[in-house]
């Protein structure tokens, strides 16, 4: 078999793990591995007779290329958030003009190209690794016919199907190392900390994070908050606290009650417009209503930085040996997964079928703005 493996969407510490895994097990059988550089753009951008694209947007893969790659974080495949289904007039690559001018739509579906792409490369099968965005054109792919797998991956945990995604082990720790590390500054000038964390519409990242780190008020993606009310409970905090400080943790995606999402920019390739500012928000309105010096400090790419922690390898590294085990046994379509602590799979299709977000009734208080666990017994190991 000849495989192509690509990753897309935003980069997460378990991504070449993952890669190693695929082309080890994948190379102990015989087949050979091509790389699609830059997400779902590689077989998009790619002109097969045109040896300068070739080179370009795919890399070939071995032993001798994925051999430490293992011990790195992010992806050297690249990643972009491509969207080969809806390609902007202006995006679409130049030799593909027919394809423009044929069609009066904003958006142009290029996967018939995709699917030609796959042929004259003479690709057996690809293994997509991403979020559910990503994951959702692997879907598309495989209701086209063409053979794909698929291996879920986001600091949000939030991709339907599975309990859990590579990446979001680490990025718990790298939040919880940084809240912890943000009381030294924030104890000492008796102030109050806004700590914002990545987190569109699943707040599972602060909503874990805060409880592991015991910061005082936990605001996450699924419950708008009423600001009045944080600042007169966080300022409870700042008084029972013996060095007089006080930290919030935000979810990206949280907003003020009666208010929309922060967003800016245009909306990407899935339709995503780029969150973040909702910290610098909450931290004024914080600082007019309490008169206290504020510390605002947002995470973003750091929680998504450096090498993956050891579960985070575990995972990815299994993920990638199952899909290429399942390929070699016939199998097709299927997303790898986590489900009630055991190794699974689900149909690839299963990601687009439904929202995975925090479960507030079981884990959280809306009264408090903080985590609040009714019981462990019976939850995954990560209590969502």
């Amino acid at each position: 078999m000849r495989i192509a493996i690509l990753t897309g969407g935003g980069d997460v510490p378990g991504l070449n793990p993952c890669i190693k895994a695929l082309v080890t097990h994948a190379e102990a059988r015989g087949w050979a591995c091509l790389g699609f550089l830059r997400g779902w753009a590689g077989p998009l951008m790619i002109n097969p007779d045109d040896p300068e694209s070739l080179a370009e947007h795919t890399m070939v893969l071995d032993g001798s290329v994925v051999r430490g790659i293992d011990r790195t974080g992010g992806t050297i495949l690249h990643t972009s958030r491509t969207n080969p289904g809806k390609v902007k007039r202006a995006d679409v690559p130049s030799f593909l003009s027919s394809l423009v001018s044929n069609n009066q739509d904003e958006k142009i579906d290029c996967t018939s190209y995709v699917l030609k792409v796959l042929e004259a490369l003479e690709i057996d099968a690809l293994i997509a690794i991403g979020g559910d965005d990503t994951l959702s054109y692997a879907a598309r792919l495989h209701q086209e016919g063409f053979k794909v797998m698929a291996c879920p991956k986001t600091m949000d945990n939030d991709v339907y199907g599975t309990d859990y995604c590579m990446g979001f082990s680490t990025a718990v720790t790298r939040s919880v190392d940084s809240i912890d590390a943000l009381r030294t500054p924030t104890g000492s000038h008796e102030r109050i900390a806004v700590i914002e964390l990545f987190g569109r519409n699943s707040g599972e990242t602060a909503l874990i994070s805060g409880y592991l780190a015991a910061a005082d008020r936990v605001l996450i993606s699924e419950v708008p908050f009423d600001v009045d009310k944080v600042a007169d409970l966080i300022m409870q905090d700042k008084s029972a606290h013996p060095a007089r400080y006080a930290m919030v943790v935000v979810s990206e995606g949280a907003r003020f009650a009666g208010q929309d999402v922060i967003e800016s920019g245009e909306a990407d390739a899935y339709g995503h417009r780029k969150l973040g500012g909702i910290g610098q928000e909450l931290g004024a309105a914080l600082k007019k209503r309490t008169g206290q010096a504020i510390i605002n400090q947002s995470l973003a790419y750091m929680m998504r930085a450096g090498t993956p922690d050891a579960l985070d390898r575990m995972v990815a590294s299994a993920f990638g040996m199952m899909a290429i085990q399942l390929l070699d046994q016939g199998e097709r379509g299927l997303m790898m997964a986590i489900r009630d602590g055991n190794y699974e799979t689900v149909p690839i299709e299963t990601c687009i079928q439904g929202e995975k977000r925090v479960d507030v009734d079981a884990l959280y208080d809306i009264e408090t703005y903080r985590p609040s666990i009714r019981h462990v017994r019976g939850l995954p190991m990560f209590l969502y």
